[in-house]
């Protein structure tokens, strides 16, 4: 057979806009390859239910590739042991694959990829996926390269893939072979090429029509959000197709009469600009890889200590299973543990009551949401931990009000009724804070605090208070406006091509660092997009 070129298929699984499997193609015999690897399965921000998206993608995706005449190969392995093994059997002319922006295992094992590669000569060409660019010297511009790439042509697949006879296809692993603890998740989405077109399909034509109205509240979210960020997490579908499938139908939506587009071109705007958001956070895990596991301002950090995290186990665990006795926290953790997916604000809630009422660990709380999201993008995630948590110095702090929050998002207690049965004959006076109802009244709604429902971990306010003193504290420690200074040029976002003004590094009168009781408008760099 000779040297093949080998496409190693990562978190892009699509032969739709993929221009590693084109090219390759071009050049002879292709192997497409997927190795899956036991030891990323077992890292702390892996779970089965995001394993049962992948399998059924990595289903579409041989599917797809045997149509054109060579189905995907799969293997279990390390896989630079993999690429060993084939060298040796019939010789790697190439490896292609995209860059990809994950998890530090991830980007150690690309690097052990790249010492492989170079040991025996063998190219290694790496294309970008999203708007994130390797080796960024400055944010300056990058708005605008984001667009160039966005505005490529989308490539078609390749005309046909020559057979490769006498290599076994190899099965897709389950999630017990991978030694993947049990994960119900009884309504999650299913993974897939095909799952993603319908959905594209329908939000543009159908659901989408409230998008910028109804984004917020969970009650509607579900609905009227895209549910794309699993299959744009995975590769089903490319940045690049999300962004001009929606730009062609405000297209075709200018060219109606004003009367007949109701409110879809805002609607497809904000869409429009939060698919931009979704790389801007990505980039800035590429240009600093540790923020996964390190504070980006280093004075947010908590006093080092040798032992490891001792802190309220309880609390950790009441806040994981949505047993918090703050009903609209725990109903949207109930809704992500059986979905797999909860809109942003409440991502935001979640991490925020965890960081700040709570005073957990941003990464022991970041670990339980990523694997919880079937869209968990590492990028994103790490990124938002981080905002919602205060541990970035240049984001304006907002501590989220879980008790207004619920009242403005879900006043009849819809949402909350739904997640949390052992509320439902609550009176809605006293939903969103069961805490006030006289014993009579739990009686009669057969919901007793302690026994049917738990009495809060906290009391709010004063969790909030003292949250904002610690905020305080810290934000008038020596050089703290010098390191957000810092962090703001690496990773502030800029506004036609220039450097975003901060308060901290501006001269004269400044903002109080204060930070403000609730969440009322879109964060500061916020990301109100399903994306993660």
């Amino acid at each position: 057979m000779g040297p093949v070129q080998i496409v190693w298929f990562k978190r892009d699984l699509r032969v739709v806009d993929h221009q590693p499997l084109l090219q390759a193609s071009r050049l002879g015999p292709l192997l497409p390859l997927v190795v899956v690897e036991p030891l990323l399965w077992r890292q702390a921000d892996a779970s089965a239910r995001q394993w049962a998206f992948c399998a059924e993608s990595l289903e579409d995706l041989r599917h797809d590739l045997a149509r054109l005449g060579q189905p995907l190969v799969v293997r279990i392995g390390a896989v630079e042991e993999v690429l060993e093994r084939a060298r040796c059997q019939f010789g790697v002319a190439g490896l292609w694959s995209h860059e990809e922006t994950g998890n530090g295992w991830t980007y150690a094992r690309d690097r052990r990829v790249a010492q492989w590669a170079r040991s025996h000569a063998i190219p290694w060409i790496e294309i970008p996926q999203f708007g994130v660019i390797r080796r960024l010297i400055s944010r300056n511009g990058w708005a605008r390269r984001w667009e160039e790439r966005m505005a490529e042509a989308i490539t078609e697949p390749p005309a046909a893939l020559q057979p490769l006879p006498g290599i076994a296809a190899g099965a897709i692993p389950a999630a017990s072979d991978l030694a993947l603890p049990d994960d119900p998740c009884p309504q999650r989405q299913r993974g897939g090429r095909q799952e993603a077109l319908a959905l594209l399909e329908s939000f543009l034509k159908v659901r989408g029509a409230r998008y910028h109205r109804e984004l917020s509240s969970p009650r509607t979210a579900f609905h009227s959000c895209s549910r794309l960020s699993a299959h744009l997490a995975w590769g089903n579908l490319s940045m690049r197709e999300l962004v001009q499938a929606g730009r062609r139908r405000r297209d075709e939506l200018k060219a109606l009469p004003i009367g007949e587009r109701g409110e879809w071109l805002r609607a497809l705007r904000g869409f429009d600009g939060r698919l931009h958001w979704h790389c801007h956070f990505i980039q800035k895990l590429e240009s600093q890889p540790d923020l996964e596991f390190r504070e980006l301002h280093p004075l947010t950090a908590e006093p080092q200590s040798d032992q490891p995290w001792n802190g309220n186990a309880e609390h950790l665990e009441a806040w994981a299973e949505g047993r918090t006795g703050l009903p609209f926290v725990d109903a949207c953790m109930r809704a992500l543990l059986s979905t797999g997916w909860i809109n942003f604000r409440m991502r935001a809630m979640l991490m925020s009551v965890a960081s700040h009422h709570l005073d957990l660990p941003w990464r022991e709380s970041g670990l339980h949401l990523a694997r919880l999201f079937l869209d968990y993008e590492p990028g994103i995630h790490w990124s938002q931990c981080q905002m919602q948590s205060g541990t970035t110095g240049i984001n304006t702090i907002r501590i989220y009000n879980p008790i207004k929050q619920g009242q403005d998002h879900d006043p009849q207690g819809q949402f909350l009724r739904q997640w949390l049965p052992e509320l439902a004959r609550v009176p809605v006076v006293h939903l969103h804070e069961p805490w006030t109802m006289p014993l009579s009244t739990q009686t009669n709604a057969g919901c007793v605090l302690g026994v049917d429902y738990p009495l809060p971990l906290v009391e709010p306010a004063a969790a909030a208070r003292d949250a904002k003193q610690r905020i305080w504290d810290r934000r008038q420690e020596p050089g703290f406006r010098e390191w957000a200074a810092t962090v703001l040029q690496t990773h502030g976002s800029r506004r036609s091509g220039g450097t975003r003004s901060h308060p901290a590094s501006k001269g004269g009168r400044r903002r109080s660092p204060t930070p403000k009781d609730d969440a009322t408008r879109p964060l500061q760099l916020g990301l109100d997009l399903d994306l993660g």
